[in-house]
């Protein structure tokens, strides 16, 4: 049975994107810096992108870091789930409001009746492979709350935003089970168990 990973990277002071994150500025003032390990990776950075782009069967976003990917600086044919290994395995896109107009239309699902059922969708995709919740933020949480993620693999980037998009404000509290945890010289790469 698939494996649901909610995967995303934040800095240390837990934002997944700087401040003023759009479509046209991306994921923000220094937000950039949140994926250097997956842009500029060293060999332990590489080995973890690979595994994981290896397993994943389906991903899952949210609206607004759709927004972002498909924005005209987005992903293309260079960039895209894998940062520069480009795999393309089927995106469910959480939004109760498609958009009239998609760039990545070959891409993209949209599922309009919220996180649990877009993960038992992914579930029904990916067959035996993991299905990647990568975010942003608030889809993460919610996958969390929603009781329908096995694994949580944060990839902390050694950078302060200051303000931006955090990753657990307004999380119910609760205890993980560390499983995993690989440094590597741009970031920290650390697996739970979400029980």
């Amino acid at each position: 049975m698939a494996k649901v990973v909610a995967d995303i990277s934040v800095s240390l002071d837990g934002f997944v994107t700087g401040p003023e994150a759009s479509p046209e500025l991306g994921l923000g003032a220094g937000g950039e810096g949140l994926h250097t390990w997956a842009l500029q990776p060293d060999a332990i950075d590489r080995a973890v992108l690979e595994e994981s782009v290896a397993a994943t069967g389906v991903v899952i976003m949210g609206r607004r870091l759709f927004d972002i990917v498909d924005a005209p600086t987005g992903w293309n044919d260079e960039m895209g789930y894998g940062a520069r290994l480009v795999a393309e395995p089927p995106v469910l896109v959480v939004t109760r409001n498609p958009p009239d107009y998609v760039r990545l239309a070959d891409r993209m699902t949209f599922v309009v009746d919220g996180i649990a059922s877009a993960v038992a969708k992914g579930v029904a995709l990916a067959e035996d492979r993991d299905v990647v919740v990568m975010g942003g933020g608030e889809t993460i949480r919610r996958a969390i709350e929603a009781g329908v993620v096995d694994e949580l693999r944060l990839h902390i980037a050694p950078v302060l935003l200051g303000g931006g998009t955090p990753l657990f404000a307004g999380a119910t509290p609760r205890s993980l089970r560390q499983i995993h945890v690989r440094a590597s010289g741009h970031a920290t790469h650390l697996t739970y168990r979400v029980d």
